[in-house]
């Protein structure tokens, strides 16, 4: 009778057991036919000197960082390297030096231009983003105008351009000598092999802070894109895009954009920060999105993918860029610093006090299971489905492979099949990012009529599938 009785207990544990199987088991149906925005990619930055950080290192230890951000194997695979363009006389803290430290002593007075080649070790990162790895989108950003081209004589603590909208300067109006000056700026990189696809004139414009900061309203922005975008064209620049404004929340972007409507023709992408205000809703613009700053810049260094929610954990970010892409329709999510030392998570990888190792958080293989798979021009396409606490997306790249996500931010782990409607699957692989996986390979099933793959999704992950079609 003992017996018996565990042997029913046995048999009880088992159904429920199947049954919670069962119940976690799901499947995400993609459909090619819905379409939404192209992407662009996904990046970072190295600037305010980081990049000499990186520089300092050892050679070995050189490559290892380099390999984290831009390769598509072994690190993050990035596709877009953001670079800041200075405009402080000097390179003292981590100031951004200026192509013209000294004003000419007017606007129409001819430039002086000063070009040290380094650019504060981002010729280098450039250089090697390009040649070694194959990165094809830059984009320069200015944080400010140098100080004699401001209202307030500084390059820090705001102040507006000279010449537009609303500002009166003694010494004139700044604003051709300021579009030669990132004209003159992106020719330095063009003659080093690095051509800068996008270019930015502002940074967060509504914050005045002490380090470079310049402040404009929408109209003021559009007096000087009308500029930019002549002067680039006159120098043949006519591919490079002009982008506005970095603002420093998705809310305040949106809050500039119907001042810029006037110059819609000239600008060639809208891109906005996620520090006061999250991308939840696309803005409203018939340009590409793009979010080009954000961080946890209070939290200590942490490298866990999963532990309370925290704000600097994987799963966290793994969800911001997918609200950013699926909720926002952004065509680029960037991160601000890639590697840097220190002991906050404004980074994702950070280099260890006394230099001698570099070590890569969960935020960089958060990334990864993103940009590794998600490739520039590629489309995003309807996805849905998942199990309970799951979020998915799915894309469609230029050479035919779709890429599935599916973050699981609740506790259930069981196997998700993808199956997408007209599509025989070739050849299919599953990547994985959670506390134990650095965007590591999955075991994938494929059904016996190649309609469906299939793979176990663990708890409080991130999963790629990538679906390669039939020849």
């Amino acid at each position: 009778m003992a017996v018996h009785g565990l042997l029913l207990m046995f048999a009880v544990i088992a159904a429920v057991r199947a049954d919670l199987y069962a119940r976690e088991a799901s499947t995400v149906t993609v459909d090619l036919t819905r379409t939404y925005q192209a992407m662009d990619g996904f990046g970072m930055s190295e600037t305010f000197q980081r990049a000499n950080q990186i520089k300092e290192l050892s050679q070995p230890l050189q490559r290892y960082a380099l390999d984290l951000l831009f390769n598509q194997t072994s690190g993050a695979g990035f596709s877009i390297l953001r670079n800041g363009i200075g405009s402080s006389p000097d390179s003292s803290s981590d100031h951004m030096v200026s192509i013209q430290p000294k004003s000419p002593s007017g606007p129409s007075t001819a430039p002086k231009y000063v070009w040290d080649g380094n650019d504060n070790s981002q010729v280098w990162v450039s250089t090697e983003a390009v040649k070694t790895y194959g990165i094809k989108t830059v984009y320069a950003n200015a944080w400010s105008a140098p100080s004699y081209m401001k209202t307030n004589n500084n390059d820090a603590n705001g102040g507006s351009l000279c010449g537009v909208s609303g500002t009166s300067c003694s010494s004139g109006d700044w604003k051709q000598a300021y579009a030669n000056y990132l004209v003159q700026y992106i020719t330095y990189y063009k003659s080093l092999g690095v051509e800068v696809t996008h270019l930015g004139f502002l940074n967060e414009p509504g914050l005045t802070t002490t380090y470079a900061s310049m402040r404009s309203n929408g109209q003021q922005a559009a007096d000087f894109i009308k500029v930019l975008r002549s002067t680039l064209d006159k120098a043949n620049y006519t591919e490079v895009r002009i982008t506005c404004c970095d603002a420093e929340g998705w809310s305040s972007q949106q809050g500039m954009m119907s001042a810029l409507s006037g110059v819609s023709n000239m600008l060639g992408t809208i891109t906005a920060h996620s520090y006061t205000s999250q991308p939840d809703l696309p803005l409203n613009t018939p340009h590409h999105v793009w979010q080009t700053e954000n961080a946890d810049l209070q939290g200590p260094w942490t490298t866990t993918f999963f532990s309370n929610n925290g704000a600097g954990e994987g799963l966290t970010w793994a969800i911001k860029i997918h609200s950013a892409i699926a909720d926002a329709n952004a065509s680029a999510y960037l991160y601000w610093i890639g590697v840097q030392s220190g002991a906050t998570n404004s980074k994702l990888v950070r280099i260890s006090d006394d230099k001698k190792s570099v070590i890569p958080s969960k935020r960089l293989w958060a990334f990864a299971n993103w940009s590794r798979h998600v490739r520039p021009g590629a489309v995003r396409v309807a996805a849905s489905g998942g199990s309970s606490g799951s979020r998915v997306s799915a894309f469609r790249n230029l050479d035919g492979k779709i890429a599935v996500q599916v973050i699981q931010s609740g506790a259930a782990t069981g196997a998700v099949t993808v199956k997408i409607g007209r599509f025989t699957v070739g050849a299919a692989k599953v990547w994985v990012t959670d506390n134990s996986h650095d965007c590591d390979e999955l075991v994938a099933t494929l059904a016996a009529d190649r309609s469906s793959v299939s793979a176990q999704v663990p708890e409080r992950s991130m999963v790629t599938f990538v679906l390669e079609p039939a020849a």
